[in-house]
């Protein structure tokens, strides 16, 4: 059962997995733990005495491998729900030892092709026995080019360099970072979307920063031996505050917890059971499982975390999941997305703040009567701008007359619904033309537009707006007054893979917007591109680039760069500010999510290493499109040159 309920939470982090040792009952083996509370089992499916070379001598032909019972003892809704394959610990594919590495590669052949056969989600590999792993990973690699939806997890220890947590059983004599042996064997294995990653979690961590890679890499469990619990007054067994913590980040980015090793705490509670005689009973007459204190711990610290904020709630469908960005100029908007920004007040409390300082500024309070001030929404869309300036003309005792200018004939129909709902008809003015066109039959003391893309310039902002500018008063104020762009690069192995499996060079040239989520964030932000509104030195719309040199901390260690997180931040008016960057963002804003710049092949950056990154705002005739490179430690090809695969269109 579910480690417990928590609002808005569909995640697979609320199932908890148990490992156990080899039982030809497989029946009894499922039962013991499903009924004791466990969701699923990892559990190995051959007898771990087998060798490939020993049964071809003892079998006598018969070829029937010691499999943990026939497929047909469980159903397949229970093999493929509650059990994970655990491939033999044994298995060595490059030892030097040449029986044992053909016995390796046979016997992890059969188990994997075993566990394909009874339809399991998941096998969990075993952690490579030495620094080097080419064999191994040359032949997952083969299996996985003809292997089922079945992942396979690879076993590694969560160590860094500088942590004294080495353990010589899990990994070879001088390997001080396991990233490192995960990332050479994912190289190896060309970054194949089916190969995951099981955490072992030791008794000691390294650094935050250090651990923070990894939710960038595709994690699907974290393995808690019961050795890594402490044991609190009470005599149960709890975690450090560190390991609470971490334990936490896994709950919130859908990565399972499974529990592994034999109980080696004694609470009151299993004494009791004991002292009772009832440790043989069923579950409803007092029995428990040995690792139920284990389990009932975790469970605690997931019901205690406070449930998801409505804002996340929404978000949750989009999470890691690319979309386009709009291209308003292009396409006319849909009212289903009108109506999902419309929803976002934070934005809009945000404009009819700097709407009524700039009114306040404007006009002086022995003027408020009589000066009339022209405002100028361009870009209307269905009015919410327009109702915002009017709010702030309301609060501060300003007058106002409001030109709602829009291109889209459809939003222009509901503008007039609205106008006449509100009886607006004497304040407001609707213009049915595109801002860069129209005629104003006046000048605009405050013009305000809502163009902003999650880059701040990506759907043509500084375009347009350079298109108005000729009907701003040479005084006049601009709102936004200026927007800057911000990159930074991550990890983000999940959207990597979904760009990989277009299986073209488009999809890598392309920016995609995401609500990032499963991603590493490897570096602070640095800003790209500023714009300034209006504008009088030079046009906007000219072409711009940028080299930026990001550091990786040395506490971090290596690292992998699947691409580069995308941000904008936006002045409104002097103090109020808008925006998506992650050190300033608005509290509750959903308009906009991340941009997402793609690296066609990822680059590993070593600590102390500068990445070297090169971006350009190009501008053509019809077209604005960016393009962007690395050049160290690593040169990557240039991306999107001339525009080739993804533009936004004037």
């Amino acid at each position: 059962m579910p480690l417990g309920e928590r609002a808005g939470d569909k995640s697979e982090s609320r199932y908890c997995g148990v490992e156990t040792e080899f039982n030809d009952d497989m029946p009894h083996l499922l039962s013991f733990n499903i009924h004791g509370g466990f969701d699923f089992l990892v559990a190995p499916l051959i007898d771990p005495s087998y060798r490939p070379s020993l049964m071809d001598q003892d079998s006598g032909g018969s070829g029937a491998l010691p499999f943990a019972g026939s497929d047909l003892v469980l159903s397949p809704s229970q093999w493929s729900s509650h059990v994970v394959g655990k491939i033999s610990s044994w298995i060595d594919l490059d030892s030097e030892d040449e029986t044992l590495r053909m016995d390796s590669e046979i016997a992890l052949k059969q188990e994997i092709a075993w566990a394909s056969h009874l339809s399991l989600q998941a096998c969990l590999l075993p952690t490579p026995k030495g620094s080097s792993c080419a064999n191994y990973a040359r032949c997952v690699n083969q299996i996985l080019q003809n292997l089922n939806s079945m992942q396979l997890w690879l076993r590694i220890p969560l160590v860094k360099s500088d942590d004294e947590t080495r353990n010589p059983d899990h990994m070879g004599e001088g390997q001080t970072d396991t990233w490192e042996l995960w990332n050479s064997f994912r190289l190896l294995c060309e970054h194949h979307s089916q190969l995951s990653v099981a955490l072992d979690i030791l008794s000691t961590l390294p650094s935050p920063t250090s651990l923070g890679r990894w939710f960038g890499e595709p994690v699907r469990t974290a393995i808690i031996d019961t050795n890594t619990f402490l044991t609190n007054a009470r005599h149960y067994p709890c975690l450090s505050r560190s390991h609470q913590g971490l334990t936490t980040a896994f709950f919130n980015h859908s990565i399972q917890i499974v529990i592994s090793g034999e109980p080696v705490h004694n609470p009151p509670m299993a004494r009791s059971l004991e002292s009772s005689g009832s440790a043989d009973n069923n579950n409803e007459g007092g029995w428990r499982h040995p690792l139920k204190s284990y389990l009932d711990y975790l469970a605690y610290l997931y019901q205690k975390m406070d449930p998801l904020p409505e804002q996340e709630r929404f978000e949750l469908g989009y999470r890691d999941y690319l979309q386009s960005p709009l291209q308003p100029l292009m396409d006319n908007l849909e009212a289903q997305t009108y109506e999902t920004f419309e929803k976002d007040t934070a934005k809009y409390i945000q404009y009819q703040r700097a709407v009524s300082k700039a009114l306040l500024d404007r006009v002086p309070d022995d003027q408020a009567s009589t000066v009339i001030t022209v405002l100028m929404v361009v870009g209307a869309g269905r009015g919410p701008l327009v109702r915002a300036s009017l709010q702030a003309a309301e609060e501060t005792g300003r007058k106002i007359k409001v030109f709602a200018v829009e291109k889209n004939p459809n939003a222009i129909v509901t503008l007039h619904s609205l106008v006449k709902l509100e009886g607006w008809e004497k304040l407001v003015a609707i213009v049915s033309s595109d801002m860069r066109q129209w005629n104003a039959p006046e000048k605009a003391d405050i013009l305000v537009s809502e163009l902003l893309g999650s880059f701040g310039d990506n759907e043509l902002s500084p375009e347009c707006l350079d298109g108005a500018q000729r009907f701003l008063k040479e005084d006049g104020i601009s709102i936004p007054s200026s927007y800057t762009s911000f990159i930074q690069p991550v990890t983000a192995s999940k959207l990597y893979n979904d760009i990989k499996s277009h299986k073209d060079l488009v999809h890598f040239e392309t920016a995609y917007v995401a609500k990032l989520h499963r991603i590493a964030r490897l570096a602070p932000t640095q800003c790209v591109f500023t714009f300034i509104h209006p504008e009088h030195s030079t046009k906007n719309s000219n072409q711009r680039y940028k080299k930026l040199l990001f550091d990786i901390s040395p506490d971090t260690g290596s690292a992998i760069v699947h691409g580069f997180a995308g941000y904008f931040d936006a002045t409104l008016y002097k103090d109020v500010h808008l925006g998506i960057e992650p050190s300033t963002s608005t509290p509750n804003m959903f308009s906009w999510f991340p941009i997402f710049f793609p690296l066609r092949t990822p680059v590993c950056v070593k600590p102390n290493t500068p990445l070297e990154v090169h971006f350009w705002r190009c501008c053509g005739s019809i077209k604005v499109w960016y393009e962007w490179c690395v050049t160290s430690p690593s040169a990557s090809p240039m991306h999107n040159s001339n525009g080739r695969s993804h533009w936004v269109g004037l």
